[in-house]
C-alpha cells in the first residue's frame, strides 16, 4: 500500500546529522544492551505476541477512528478524522511505549524502573505497567509540574510508585529528565529507565517510535476500511514528539502531509513558548543533538507552556530531521488558542482533550480554510483531559 523505502537511524543512531549518543562513559554498556536486546526481541514472535496480547487486552487496543461531524459541520471543509488515543488505559499514548519497554527491561533481567513525567501521563502509564509486573517504580517530576497535575501525582502514589519532586532550574520536564539521568548513571546495573518520548540518547528514539508507531498502522488500515483511500492531512501535537511520531512513521513514504504543531505559549515574539522547531537551532542536550531553545550563549532556554507535556525545550532528533527534509511540517499555536480548541472540541463532540492534544486542534482554524470537502484530515487526539481540569478552570 505504502512503499517502505524510509530507512532511519542509521547504523551510529543518526537521523541525517541529528539524534547520536552523547552520554557519559558509565552509560554507553547499558545502551548498547538495551540496543542488542531490542534488535534481537523486536522480531521474535513470543515478545510480539505476548505485546499483542498487552496491547489489546490491557491496554484496549485497537483504538477507534472516529468521524467529527459536528466539528466537520462547524469548519464546512474536510472531513475530520480523530484517532482516539484517549481512550487508552491511563488516557494517553503513553502506555504504548511504556509496555513495550516494560517487556524489554524484563528480558535484561531489570528489576528497578524509573521514568521522568511533565503532564503526568507518562508517569502514570509507567506506575501502571510496573504495578502490573510487580516492579519497583521512581518517577521524577518538577515541582512545578506535580502541584499542576495533582490527580495524576495521587494515581502515581496509588499505584505504587515513588515521586520525587524536582526542585532544580524551572522545576518541569527538562529538570525532571536530568534527575533521572543522573540516577540511572549510578544505578544502571539493575535499573531500566523508560524515557517517554522519542528522545534522548540512541536507541530510545527509535524504540519508542516503533513502539508508538501502532497509532499509524491502525490508523492506516482503519482509514482504508472506512474511506477507501489514504487521508490527504495528518495533524499532531508535538512537545517531544512521540505522539506525532507514532501516527506520522507509517505514513513516512506517502504524499500525505503531515503537520506537527507546537506550544506557542504566551507567543514567540516573547521567550514564553515551547516552539523549538520554529525558533530554535541545533545542539547538543541530554544525549542526542537536535533542535533546541538556547540563549546567545548555547545555553538552554527556560521554556513555558500551559501544557505541561510541551513544555520542554528540545525535541526529537527525527523531528529535527523531518523538518531539515521537509518530510513534515511544523507550526504553532499559542496558550489561549489551545484553551479555545478544548472548548471547541468538549462542545462540538463531547470528547474533553489534553491540552497537549489542544494545541493541534487548535491550529484547525488556520489549516481548514485551505483544505475542500473532498479531502479528509486525521488529528491524533494523543490525550483526555481531565488531568488539565484545574488548569483551564484557572485560565478561564
Amino acid at each position: 500500500m505504502i512503499k517502505q523505502t524510509y530507512q532511519q537511524p542509521d547504523s551510529k543512531g543518526k537521523f541525517g546529522r541529528f539524534g547520536g549518543m552523547f552520554v557519559p562513559e558509565t552509560l554507553i554498556t547499558p545502551l548498547k544492551h538495551l540496543e542488542e536486546a531490542y534488535l534481537k526481541l523486536k522480531d521474535d514472535s513470543s515478545f510480539i505476541t505476548e505485546l499483542d496480547k498487552l496491547n489489546r487486552e490491557y491496554t484496549g487496543r485497537p483504538t477507534p477512528l472516529t468521524f467529527a461531524e459536528r466539528l466537520t459541520e462547524y469548519f464546512g471543509k474536510a472531513k475530520i478524522y480523530l484517532k482516539r488515543e484517549d481512550l487508552c488505559h491511563t488516557g494517553a499514548h503513553k502506555i504504548n511505549n511504556v509496555l513495550g519497554q516494560i517487556l524489554l527491561a524484563k528480558y535484561l533481567g531489570k528489576k528497578r524502573i524509573i521514568a521522568e513525567t511533565g503532564a503526568g501521563q507518562h508517569g502514570v502509564a509507567t506506575a501502571t505497567a510496573c504495578a502490573k509486573f510487580g516492579l519497583q517504580c521512581v518517577v521524577y517530576m518538577g515541582e512545578t509540574d506535580i502541584e499542576r497535575q495533582k490527580p495524576n501525582v495521587f494515581r502515581m502514589k496509588l499505584m505504587g510508585a515513588e515521586v520525587i519532586p524536582v526542585k532544580s532550574g524551572s522545576r518541569t520536564l527538562k529538570d525532571a529528565t536530568n534527575e533521572a539521568i543522573r540516577d540511572w548513571v549510578t544505578n544502571a546495573e539493575d535499573t531500566h529507565y523508560i524515557i517517554g518520548s522519542v528522545v534522548g540518547p540512541h536507541p530510545y528514539p527509535m524504540i519508542v517510535r516503533d513502539f508508538q508507531a501502532i497509532i499509524g498502522k491502525e490508523t492506516l488500515e482503519q482509514i482504508m476500511k472506512k474511506e477507501n483511500r489514504l487521508p490527504d492531512y495528518l495533524l499532531a501535537c508535538v512537545g517531544g514528539g512521540s505522539n506525532a511520531i507514532g501516527l506520522f512513521f507509517p505514513f513516512i513514504n506517502s504524499n500525505v502531509k503531515k503537520i506537527g504543531i507546537e506550544a506557542a505559549g504566551k507567543g514567540l515574539d516573547t521567550d514564553e513558548h515551547c516552539a523549538t522547531l520554529t525558533k530554535g537551532r541545533d545542539g547538543i542536550f541530554q544525549g542526542m543533538k537536535t533542535y533546541l531553545l538556547q540563549d546567545y550563549y548555547g545555553q538552554v532556554r527556560e521554556v513555558y507552556s500551559i501544557s505541561a507535556g510541551l513544555d520542554y525545550p528540545g525535541v526529537g532528533p527525527e523531528h529535527s530531521f523531518l523538518k531539515e527534509e521537509n518530510l513534515v511540517e511544523y507550526y504553532s499555536v499559542t496558550d489561549n488558542e489551545a484553551i479555545e480548541a478544548v472548548k471547541l472540541l468538549s462542545k462540538t463532540e463531547g470528547i474533553i482533550p489534553a491540552l497537549e492534544t489542544a494545541h493541534a486542534i487548535a491550529y484547525l482554524k488556520y489549516l481548514m480554510p485551505k483544505t475542500s470537502s473532498e479531502q479528509i484530515l486525521v488529528i491524533n487526539i494523543s490525550g483526555r483531559g481531565d488531568k488539565d481540569l484545574n488548569t483551564v478552570m484557572e485560565y478561564l
